[in-house]
This record gives structure tokens, C-alpha cells and sequence, in this order.
């Protein structure tokens, strides 16, 4: 398996992997991270702010679909009320995204008009024989392209030529993918009820195991749980992922209010397809990476999610 590492000498790097396991979310919204800790002396409570520093960083390789991920996470963390640890990251970090050479068949980042040819972030490249062509998209990535610029030079015509040839070359992979025309016609906010009452959730949750797969390799899920815990010297608060598949997720005191794995199973489906584009202007909870579908033991996943409950046109 590849990951997303920090970088030495002695590390392999693999520039040819498509997908990491976990994404590059994990840069900016951490599995686990500190948040405060608690001293008791008697009566007296004394709390201070523990959380793990943050230093200026750069990502390397980041697909195009996980460049979109951070879109998707901003517009979670970064509205009122702004979460300053995932602010922090954000702000310190440098996304250089790396266009696909060779998208997989699990891949449909096209149905949320991703384009892996052309990956977002603070600087693009693409991968063309043995030259690494770099393109800088915003103030951040002009900023790092000035401090390595030393081992850069200009690209010339023919050079330019060769990359859009490249990116015509990953649109023909992109047109043959079997998921292509995957279509998300009626997951929206005018068809909310529709899709919530369909008699198809049942038998398309039947078989999931609660596990949670899906949730951790996903690059844009977003829950998370706050614990304490007495580390001998005072109690250490922390945040760490969670899943909206877990039967204790949001547990409270009366009990679970979806108490059901298929209300578990229905509610990740439709915060991804339907809640979070009715709140946020269209945008999808989902930027097709593929994982779940890779990932899922049980095989079930969000375009069998969408085959199913989206009509006619993806039959």
C-alpha cells in the first residue's frame, strides 16, 4: 500500500500509484489530534491549550480528486464557526497536485466534473516521459515555485505541446472508463423525499457490516468524535475520526436515532448525494476517487448507490 509520508532520503517514492490508501486529507484534518488538557488540584480546574504544532508543509502527488476533496472539507471548516485546526493546516500547507497517467476503471471522478488531466491545487504537474512539467495556480504556488526555481527552467513551445498531447492522451483512458456515464440525474434537493422514502434502501444495505471502510478511505468524510482521557497528569482531550456507520456514532443518552443499520447505510448515501449539494450550491459530497468501491468488502458502495436509485439512465 502507498501512503502519504514525510519525505527522506532513505523513503520509496512511488510517483507511478494512482491512488494513495488513505487520501491526502489526513494532512489537513488528522486522523487523531490533540485539542486541550485538563489539570484537577482540589477544587481547581486549570486547562490549557495542547494542540500538535503546526509547521509550513508540502503535498506531493495529490490526485485531482483529492484536490477537490479539500473544496468539499473547506466548506465544512472553514464556515462560521471556522475550526482553527483544520484553518491552521490549510493555511501552512502547499497542495501540488499531479495529473493521471493511467485514471483506474474504479475511477468516475468525471461524474462531478473533476478532470484528471488538469488537477487543481497550488501548483499542477504532469508526468511526460521522464520530464516533470510544473504549473503554479495560485499566490501560494508562485511563493514555492520562487524557492525551487533553482532546479527548474522554462518549458518551451514544444515542451507545452507535449503536455497537452499528454492530456488529450488521459482524456482517451477517461473516455473508456466503464463508469463514465455514471449520471446523477434526480440527487438533489427537489427530490430529497423521493430518494429518502425509496423501498430500495433496505436491500442495498442488507448486507453492510457497519465496518466503517468506507467512511475512513473516503477523502471527504468529515465526522468526528471529541474524547477525554486521564493520562496519569491530568485529562488530554482529543478529537479522532468517527462514522456515521457505527451503531454507537452520535450516541446519547435516550439512545441512537437511527437506531438501524439501513437507517446508518441510508444516511451516509444521502448526505453525500442529496443534503450536502442542497446546502452547498450543487457541490457533492463525492469526487469520485473510487476507494469505496475498491476498499468495501462487502462490495457495496455509492455507484451502486446512484445505478440504483437514479433511474433508467444508469441501467
Amino acid at each position: 500500500q502507498v501512503e502519504f509520508y514525510p519525505w527522506n532520503e532513505n523513503e520509496k517514492v512511488r510517483l507511478d500509484k494512482l491512488n494513495t490508501l488513505k487520501s491526502a486529507k489526513d494532512l489537513f484534518f488528522p486522523q487523531t489530534e490533540n485539542m486541550m488538557k485538563f489539570k484537577l488540584e482540589g477544587k481547581n480546574i486549570s486547562i490549557a491549550e495542547n494542540r500538535d504544532p503546526v509547521e509550513p508543509f508540502v503535498v506531493f502527488g495529490v490526485r485531482a480528486c483529492d484536490a477537490k476533496s479539500f473544496e468539499v472539507l473547506d466548506k465544512v471548516f472553514l464556515a462560521d464557526p471556522v475550526d482553527t485546526f483544520y484553518q491552521t493546516r490549510r493555511e501552512n500547507g502547499v497542495v501540488i497536485t499531479m495529473a493521471c497517467n493511467e485514471p483506474e476503471e474504479t475511477c468516475f471522478c468525471g461524474t462531478f466534473g473533476i478532470d484528471a488531466a488538469n488537477p487543481a491545487g497550488d501548483i499542477s504537474c504532469w508526468i511526460v516521459d521522464d520530464t516533470l512539467f510544473w504549473k503554479a495556480n495560485t499566490e501560494k504556488g508562485e511563493a514555492y515555485s520562487e524557492i525551487v526555481a533553482s532546479v527548474m527552467e522554462e518549458a518551451c513551445e514544444k515542451c507545452e505541446a507535449r503536455v497537452e498531447a499528454h492530456k488529450e492522451a488521459i482524456h482517451a483512458i477517461l473516455d473508456k472508463l466503464p463508469l463514465k456515464d455514471l449520471n446523477l440525474e434526480g440527487f438533489d434537493g427537489e427530490h430529497l423525499l423521493e430518494k429518502f422514502n425509496s423501498p430500495k434502501w433496505a436491500e442495498l444495505s442488507e448486507a453492510c457490516l457497519g465496518c466503517g471502510t468506507c467512511t475512513f478511505v473516503c477523502p471527504t468524510c468529515q465526522c468526528y468524535d471529541v474524547r477525554d482521557y486521564d493520562n496519569g497528569n491530568g485529562v488530554q482531550r482529543y478529537r479522532c475520526w468517527d462514522s456515521c456507520m457505527y451503531s454507537d456514532f452520535t450516541l446519547m443518552a435516550h439512545g441512537n436515532s437511527r437506531k438501524s443499520q439501513v437507517e446508518r447505510f441510508r444516511q451516509r448515501f444521502m448526505h453525500k448525494l442529496v443534503y450536502f449539494p442542497s446546502n452547498n450550491d450543487g457541490m457533492y459530497s463525492c469526487v469520485g476517487c473510487g476507494r469505496c468501491l475498491a476498499k468495501c468488502p462487502i462490495s457495496m458502495n455509492i455507484v451502486k448507490v446512484i445505478k440504483a436509485l437514479g433511474g433508467e439512465s444508469n441501467e
